[in-house]
């Protein structure tokens, strides 16, 4: 277990109890997409609000299962954006799609959070039932498959089919811009210049400033002033390549 998913067990098992001795709360706290704009909160409160014990169970198990993992992969911060942008993406879809009915339940972030898995570890072979060997990719094709089916009237069970869907969209497009930020950074830090070394300072120390042109003698004055002045780490990029381009001839 890791400490996000322990935070979200608890905090759906202690709304569960309380739901329970208050049925008030679970109208105050349930979405229903078209009066979202009027009760904002319940875009994230519905995540924690469950119909009955079997749907908690379930939905507590597949983050049991799945979460542990990918939170060490992607570290606290993202796991904990990546399961509440999957479920407010599931509220999303659900206002286009079913607009006025009533919606409870994590599904849809934990959807989010197997997509991830399944991102993460494609080939990975979930047991289903604890016996069926499924790739983790085709789970979630297959999953994707029975959520537009029930979504589009094969289902008639009362589950927000649509909801589930909205939980792999919103994962994917979170996953989608962690990948995107995380090689912008990479390439930030590839064009970076290393920090100077005392080799570099040394190095730069020996230059015969009486062989330079006066132009360039006046731009090393100002360079090594700035050194003595404001230390090594301040130079530019630009002021680096001066200075390397008279010590190396």
């Amino acid at each position: 277990m890791t400490p996000w998913v322990i935070r979200l067990i608890i905090a759906n098992a202690v709304m569960f109890l309380l739901t329970n001795l208050r049925p008030a709360l679970m109208e105050f706290l349930m979405l229903v997409p078209a009066y979202a704009l009027i009760r904002p909160w319940t875009i994230i409160t519905y995540m924690f609000l469950h119909a009955g014990f079997g749907h908690i169970f379930f939905n507590m198990l597949g983050l049991f299962f799945f979460g542990p993992r990918l939170e060490k992969e992607l570290g606290g911060t993202q796991f904990f954006w990546l399961y509440f942008v999957s479920g407010i993406a599931a509220a999303l879809v659900s206002f286009v799609f079913t607009p006025f009915t009533a919606i409870v339940g994590a599904s849809g972030a934990v959807y989010g959070v197997m997509l991830g898995f399944a991102y993460f570890w494609p080939r990975e072979r979930i047991y289903v039932w604890g016996i069926i060997p499924v790739e983790s990719r085709i789970m979630v094709l297959i999953m994707t498959a029975l959520s537009l089916y029930g979504g589009f009237g094969g289902g008639g069970d009362g589950i927000a089919h649509f909801a589930h869907l909205g939980g792999f969209v919103g994962g994917f497009l979170y996953l989608k811009l962690i990948q995107r930020n995380t090689r912008a950074a990479r390439f930030e830090k590839k064009l970076a210049p290393s920090a100077p070394t005392g080799a570099d300072l040394e190095r730069w120390m020996k230059i015969q400033r009486e062989g330079l042109h006066e132009v360039n003698r006046a731009e090393l004055d100002r360079v090594m002033g700035k050194i003595k002045t404001s230390g090594v780490g301040t130079l530019t990029p630009t002021e680096r390549t001066f200075l390397d381009r008279f010590s190396s001839e």
